[in-house]
């Protein structure tokens, strides 16, 4: 079992509402399974949604910020824990080792890359951290379909699934958990 987990996803709400209800039960199911939520410290979007869930049923959330977007977004201020880094390099580092596990939900560029560099440090063997991600609505199948390709034309040194694991509903990514 995982005692605390990273989330990456949007600090914007996007278009479609399921997004919006997969990161509410994401933070309800982090609570009930008493697992400490890591961040990326912000109040708004899809971050701000998962965080004000797990604040408001009695969990407890680390937000790590870059000095940059402390100064910029709007810092969440009801957080157990909030650190702020130098950049944003700094800010990954620190929220993956904050957490034993990473769940990604939908995002944008920035959601991106932080997958892409977990993932690339489980190829490097720099960790080995389980990484969940989270397809709303189908969000990330164009995605996974590009994996597959990069897998299937030879860059991919083990297949992308051996390094991410896709659910299709909030339910199903605890279920990974606790594998």
């Amino acid at each position: 079992m995982y005692s605390s987990v990273t989330i990456f996803c949007g600090s914007r709400l996007g278009n479609n509402p399921l997004y919006q209800q997969h990161a509410k039960a994401v933070g309800t199911l982090l609570v009930q399974h008493q697992i400490h939520l890591v961040y990326g410290g912000g109040n708004n979007g899809l971050m701000g949604i998962v965080a004000n869930e797990v604040i408001d049923n009695g969990g407890k959330v680390t937000g790590v910020m870059p000095q940059l977007l402390a100064e910029k977004e709007a810092a969440h201020d009801h957080l157990t824990a909030m650190h702020i880094t130098e950049d944003m390099h700094a800010r990954k580092k620190l929220l993956f080792s904050l957490a034993d596990a990473a769940i990604i939900l939908p995002g944008g560029v920035g959601t991106l890359d932080e997958l892409f560099e977990m993932m690339t440090w489980n190829s490097l063997t720099i960790h080995d951290k389980k990484i969940i991600l989270l397809n709303s609505a189908g969000f990330y199948n164009h995605l996974i379909n590009h994996l597959e390709q990069m897998y299937n034309d030879g860059f991919l040194y083990t297949h992308w699934q051996q390094m991410l694991t896709v659910c299709d509903c909030p339910d199903n990514v605890i279920r990974a958990l606790l594998l």
